[in-house]
C-alpha cells in the first residue's frame, strides 16, 4: 500500500511532497489539472514574491486572526529556511529594496522545475487529470481519471491540499467543499481576499480613466493606513494599496452593506502645506489649471476630486478634501479575480499536525484552510509552512502506525 496520497500540486502539497519522498516515504501527488501548480506560476508572472525579511514578530502580525494558529508553524519554518530550501534546488534568491524576497531569476518555472526533478529523483509520483471526489466506506479516497469512474486510491495518510476559491480557472475551484461538510467537517464560506473593490464611477471616470494607475497615494479605512499605488478600472479600484486594506474593507461590507475609502492624493504634505499652496492667487486661471500648477494634480486624480460634487473654494477645506478623497466600496471584485481567498476548513478542526480531527490519517494544509494574508510574501511563506508541518505530521503517524502493527 502506498504511504502517502497528497491531493493537490500546489505549494503545500509538493512541499510535504519532497519531504515526505526525502525521508524515504513512498508518495504519489495527484492534480485534477493538465499540470502541477498553475496557480504558483501565475504568481511568478510578476516576480514570485517568495517571503519577507523582516523583523519575525512583525511578519507574523500580518496574519491576523490567523497568527496564534500559523506562528508555531512559520517559526518551524521561518522566511530562512524557505530560502535554505530554494538554495538546496539551486534556485539562489535576493532581498528587494522593500524587503520583499525573490527567486534571482524572477519567476516561478526554473523553480518548479527543480522541485519536480528531485521529487522524481525521490521516487514520487505526479499524476495529472486525476480529480479527488470524495471518501469509500472504508475512509480510502476516491479518485477519478479521465474517463473512468471513481476508484479508491490505498494510501495509509492522506494530505488535501487542494487550495481555496481564487482564481478557479487556475485549479482552485473549491469543489471538495460538500465532501468534507457531509463528514461533518466545519467550512466557512470563502470570500474574496487581496481583490479590488466595487465603485460607482461616473460616466467620465469609466469612459476617460478607466485603466489608469493613481501613484504615491495613500489609503485609509477605519484604523487601517497603507502606502502605495492603486489602479482606476471600469468597475472600481484595485492594485497593491487597496489589496493591503481588503480583509477590513470586506468585513465592514458585510457589517454594513458599504465601506468608505479616503485617498489622500498629497500623503507628502500636511494640510496646512497644501492650504498655503493653494492660498495663492489664482488670477484668471481656471480652477484645473490652478490645481495643476499649484499642487501638480493630474487629470484623473482631479476627476477624483470632483467625484463626490464641485470641490470647495477655500484653500483650508480644498486642502483637507485632496487629503481625503471620499469613495464609497459597494462590494468586493468576484472571487473568480480575488488573488486569494478568505474562508475554509475551521482552524480547530486540525490538530498540531494538521490531521483532521475527524478523519483520522486525513491531513489538510494550505490555502483548504480559514486564514487570509496579504501580498508580499505571507501567502507563500504559510503555505509553505503548513507543508512543512502536515509532512511532520503524516511522518510522525506513520511511524507510530508502524509501531502499532508492531505490537
Amino acid at each position: 500500500m502506498l504511504d502517502v496520497l497528497i491531493i493537490g500540486a500546489g505549494p503545500a502539497g509538493l512541499y510535504a511532497a519532497d519531504r515526505l519522498a526525502a525521508d524515504g516515504f513512498s508518495v504519489t501527488v495527484i492534480e485534477h489539472m493538465a499540470s502541477p501548480a498553475r496557480k504558483f506560476l501565475m504568481a511568478g508572472r510578476g516576480g514570485l514574491n517568495l517571503t519577507h525579511s523582516e523583523d519575525l514578530e512583525t511578519f507574523l502580525g500580518c496574519y491576523r486572526s490567523a497568527k496564534n494558529f500559523l506562528s508555531p508553524m512559520i517559526r518551524d519554518f521561518p522566511p530562512g529556511a524557505l530560502e535554505a530550501w530554494c538554495h538546496g534546488l539551486g534556485q539562489e534568491t535576493f532581498t528587494g529594496s522593500s524587503g520583499r524576497v525573490f527567486p534571482r531569476a524572477m519567476k516561478a518555472s526554473p523553480l518548479l522545475r527543480a522541485w519536480l526533478r528531485r521529487l522524481e529523483a525521490n521516487g514520487a509520483q505526479l499524476l495529472t487529470r486525476h480529480e479527488f471526489t470524495g471518501f469509500a466506506d472504508d475512509g480510502m479516497a476516491l479518485i477519478r481519471s479521465e474517463g473512468d469512474p471513481p476508484r479508491a486510491f490505498p494510501a495509509r495518510a492522506v494530505l488535501l491540499a487542494l487550495g481555496g476559491a481564487s482564481w478557479p480557472k487556475l485549479g482552485s475551484d473549491a469543489a471538495w467543499v460538500p465532501v468534507l461538510e457531509a463528514r461533518g467537517i466545519e467550512v466557512a464560506r470563502f470570500q474574496p481576499a487581496n481583490c479590488g473593490f466595487r465603485i460607482a464611477w461616473s460616466a467620465l471616470m469609466t469612459e476617460r480613466f478607466a485603466g489608469t494607475p493613481l501613484k504615491r497615494i495613500g489609503l485609509r479605512h477605519g484604523a487601517g493606513s497603507v502606502l502605495g499605488e492603486a489602479v482606476i478600472s471600469a468597475q472600481g479600484l484595485e492594485g497593491g494599496a487597496v489589496y493591503a486594506l481588503s480583509a477590513e474593507l470586506r468585513e465592514t461590507i458585510n457589517r454594513q452593506g458599504s465601506a468608505e475609502l479616503y485617498i489622500d492624493l498629497r500623503p507628502a504634505f500636511s494640510v496646512e502645506e497644501l492650504a498655503a499652496k493653494l492660498a495663492r492667487p489664482r488670477g484668471k486661471q481656471s480652477v484645473s489649471t490652478f490645481l495643476k500648477k499649484a499642487l501638480n494634480l493630474k487629470p484623473e486624480e482631479q476627476a477624483l476630486l470632483r467625484e463626490a460634487g464641485p470641490p470647495p473654494q477655500a484653500p483650508e477645506a480644498l486642502a483637507a478634501g485632496i487629503k481625503a478623497v471620499a469613495l464609497r466600496c459597494e462590494a468586493p471584485y468576484g472571487i473568480e479575480r480575488a488573488i486569494s481567498s478568505a474562508g475554509g476548513i475551521a482552524l480547530d478542526e486540525v490538530d498540531n499536525g494538521l490531521m483532521l480531527r475527524k478523519l483520522p490519517g486525513v491531513f489538510a494544509a494550505g490555502e483548504m484552510l480559514d486564514w487570509e494574508a496579504p501580498t508580499g510574501g505571507y501567502l507563500l511563506q504559510a503555505c509553505f509552512a503548513m507543508g512543512h508541518r502536515a509532512a511532520e505530521g503524516i511522518s510522525g503517524y506513520l511511524n507510530a502506525s508502524k509501531g502499532d502493527q508492531r505490537r
